[in-house]
């Protein structure tokens, strides 16, 4: 579709983490392609992790804007991002970004967009975008499912009373997250439940988010009525699979496995294992019997090497069998693979979404935030199983064995296949269909007149 039209131009503020940058620049992808013109607007330092992800063609329509935050002694540049941030300082880059209220005033004084697209953290984002008669939409980045539990919570409902039995959180994945609930004020909200609660409240009609109607349909019908607004899917946003700087000895590995054989272990690039995690599923690998591939990363600074991590005398154990690799890999490369038959992972969303497209099924092994609810959805729609962990939230290695055999080496794992792959010829059949229906809607919400151009902030 294209809207036949100038271009529109759209101002994009996601949080200033990986897990929701990336889905906001596959949507300006896909919205560039049909005659939008996008600025990105990022802190320095993410944006010297993400731009080299916009190509030259890209690069035509999406524009890199620099968002300066304040400059704080706790929190210097390098820590205006998630990535490798203290967890103790969360709470001040969030304080940190109101900060920069002038400065994204300035962005939005000067470049003059038609919308403003924000994330779910900044809620006076719409209200500043109104001040200027600048429709505004919240995106957001996690699923329906676990937005559905999270924002019925957030609006002061019991728990009790949330409809969908598949969905919920273990007494120690509540305890993990317990931040997420407990109130910080009088008002009985906490932090994050207020922005949330006034990005929902000030987004323009709709709010979109990143998923499908076919699997979580229900959730999404569900949050437009608790919320008041109606949520309109943009599909998976899976980006292209890696062509460059391939591991091409990781790939030749994989060739010398059998079809469907071989598990990817892989924990998203900001959420890293503990010391007696790593052993538990080190070792729920090794039990397993099967093919694995690990991708092992480890937090800024760290200094433990590999070797030291893993259990004493591991791979000299697994042999050929499976194969340990630090930092990074080709994660869509090496899913779209034939030796691929399951994908163990944290279940942020977006490698949720990259399990689907490419039809494999998934072993959960949630962490916290949302990938509890998303690990329960993922198991409800039939498309994986979860490596449940103690009652005191620790894994353990012959849970982890199981499920992997499981999935991979036992009858069941053909069902689970079956859906897997069932979801991923739907998500190739849609097509264009979800950002096709985002443009309808956005155009609707635009006021086309004709502003100036303004290059002078540009990256």
């Amino acid at each position: 579709m294209d809207t036949r039209q100038r271009s529109i131009r759209i101002a994009m503020l996601p949080w200033l983490a990986h897990g929701h940058i990336c889905p906001f620049i596959e949507l300006a992808k896909a919205l560039s392609k049909r005659n939008f013109y996008i600025y990105i607007c990022s802190t320095p330092v993410n944006i010297n992790s993400f731009k080299e992800t916009i190509s030259e063609k890209d690069s035509i329509s999406i524009k890199i804007v620099e968002l300066h935050l304040p400059n704080l002694p706790e929190l210097p540049p390098h820590y205006h991002t998630t990535n490798g941030l203290p967890p103790h300082l969360m709470s001040t880059l969030k304080n940190a970004l109101d900060m920069a209220k002038p400065s994204f005033f300035q962005i939005l004084n000067t470049l003059k967009p038609d919308l403003v697209m924000y994330d779910f953290l900044q809620p006076w984002v719409p209200t500043m975008a109104a001040s200027q008669n600048i429709p505004s939409v919240l995106f957001l980045t996690p699923g329906a499912a676990a937005s559905c539990y999270l924002f019925h919570i957030g609006r002061k409902k019991l728990v009790s009373e949330y409809p969908f039995s598949a969905i919920y959180l273990r007494d120690h994945e509540y305890d993990r997250n317990r931040h997420m609930f407990e109130p910080t004020d009088d008002d009985g909200y906490t932090d994050t439940q207020r922005r949330v609660n006034g990005c929902i409240d000030g987004s323009s009609e709709i709010i979109l988010i990143k998923t499908i109607r076919e699997l979580e349909g229900k959730y999404m019908d569900f949050l437009s009525t608790l919320c008041d607004k109606r949520y309109v899917p943009v599909g998976p946003l899976v980006r292209a699979a890696e062509t460059e700087h391939e591991n091409s000895e990781v790939m030749k590995w994989l060739d010398s496995k059998q079809r469907c054989s071989t598990v990817l272990a892989s924990f998203g690039s900001e959420y890293f294992l503990s010391k007696e995690e790593m052993e538990e599923l080190a070792y729920g690998l090794e039990l397993s019997k099967v093919n694995f591939l690990w991708v092992v990363r480890f937090p800024v600074g760290t200094k433990i090497t590999l070797e030291e991590s893993l259990p004493k005398g591991f791979l000299d154990r697994i042999g050929n069998r499976g194969k340990v690799v630090q930092g990074w890999a080709p994660q869509l490369r090496i899913l779209q693979h034939s030796s691929i038959g399951g994908f163990v992972s944290h279940c942020g969303w977006s490698s949720v979404m990259e399990g689907l497209k490419l039809g494999i099924p998934i072993i959960a092994m949630p962490m916290h935030l949302d990938q509890p609810l998303n690990a329960k959805l993922v198991v409800d729609a039939g498309v994986g199983e979860e490596a449940v962990r103690d009652k005191n939230g620790n894994l353990d290695r012959q849970e982890v064995a199981k499920v992997i055999r499981k999935v991979v080496a036992e009858k069941t794992g053909q069902r689970l296949r079956k859906r897997a792959r069932e979801y991923s010829e739907i998500l190739k059949s849609n097509g264009a269909k979800e950002i096709d229906e985002v443009v309808e809607e956005l155009l609707k919400l635009c006021r086309l007149t004709t502003r100036h151009d303004s290059t002078e902030l540009l990256y």
